[in-house]
Order: C-alpha cells, then sequence, then structure tokens
C-alpha cells in the first residue's frame, strides 16, 4: 500500500514537472512565434511574394495547381509586408518568418544539402521549380536587384526590399516585373 503510494505520488510529480515546463500552444500562437512588433526604432524591410508569372503561363501550369488557391487572380501571394529586422538577417530568415506568419507553404533544402552551400527554395505555397514548365522555379531580388548568391548568403539592410517572382523564363520573364 505504501509503495503504491509512493508510485502515485510520483507520477503526479512527473505530470506536474513536465505540465509546467512545456508551453502549450494555440495555433494563431504558433503561428505569431517570432514577429516583433514594429516601434519607432525599428529597422525594418519589406517583402511580397509574386507568381504573376504563372498566370502568364497558365496552361503550362500542372492542372492540379490551376487553382486561386496556390495562383491568386492577381498572382499575388503576399503584397508587400513590412518586418522587423533584426541584425543578421537574411533574406531566408525573413522568408522564413513571413511564411510562417502567414500560413503560407514554403519549402526548402538546406544549405548543407547541396553544391552551392546556400539554402534553395524549392516551392512556395506548393509552385515549385518546373511545376510551370522546365525552365520554372523561384528567384529572389532586393531592391530591384537579382543576386547571384542564395537566400541564406543575402544579409539585409534597414530598409531593404525583397521580391519573391515566380519565374516560368529562367527570370527572362520577371526581370523587368
Amino acid at each position: 500500500m505504501r509503495k503504491d503510494i509512493l508510485i502515485v505520488a510520483f507520477i503526479a510529480l512527473l505530470i506536474a514537472v513536465v505540465i509546467s515546463g512545456t508551453k502549450i500552444q494555440s495555433v494563431e500562437e504558433y503561428y505569431l512565434t517570432h514577429i516583433d512588433d514594429i516601434t519607432e526604432d525599428s529597422e525594418t524591410v519589406f517583402i511580397s511574394i509574386d507568381a504573376r508569372a504563372a498566370l502568364d503561363n497558365w496552361d503550362d501550369l500542372e492542372s492540379e495547381l490551376q487553382s486561386e488557391k496556390y495562383v491568386p487572380k492577381d498572382g499575388m501571394i503576399l503584397e508587400e509586408t513590412e518586418y522587423v529586422l533584426r541584425p543578421k538577417d537574411t533574406v531566408f530568415d525573413i522568408l522564413q518568418r513571413t511564411t510562417r506568419h502567414h500560413q503560407i507553404h514554403m519549402e526548402y533544402q538546406g544549405a548543407n544539402e547541396n553544391i552551392y552551400n546556400s539554402v534553395y527554395i524549392q516551392g512556395i505555397n506548393q509552385l515549385y521549380e518546373f511545376s510551370a514548365g522546365p525552365l520554372s522555379g523561384w528567384m529572389y531580388a532586393v531592391n530591384g536587384e537579382f543576386p547571384d548568391h542564395g537566400v541564406g548568403k543575402y544579409t539585409l539592410e534597414d530598409g531593404d526590399v525583397i521580391e519573391f517572382k515566380y519565374t516560368t523564363d529562367l527570370g527572362r520573364d520577371v526581370q523587368d516585373n
């Protein structure tokens, strides 16, 4: 009997420790994690996600992706949105926070998984490389320029404007948009 009481007390103590040390979040709280409030002193950047090129090549898009769920009527998955810039933030850091906050699907290949030693964006909002033909995929620009290195290596500065653009022609169709 005494042994049973000790076992029950131990289990109750264990449960109390686990519960007190575990932060239980709602789905909304999870997606808001790591989003900073913008103040007067905040350094900020802007980001947008544009899939208008997929609209222009609708017939080349995989049939299961021919839906407003994946490519909105205006082609904009995310209009320009402002985020707090933290020290040493890269384009990838901002993209990750943005897609998490807005619950937009994003898949990437880590820097240690490719020969370029940089993060590679495979898909956003279910649009992947080759989803709209052999020359399609995601590109990014900062302040209107398309960098020659990956998203994980581009460190941002206050006021930078990041644009993720889905291309269907190796970037020729989005260079001037």
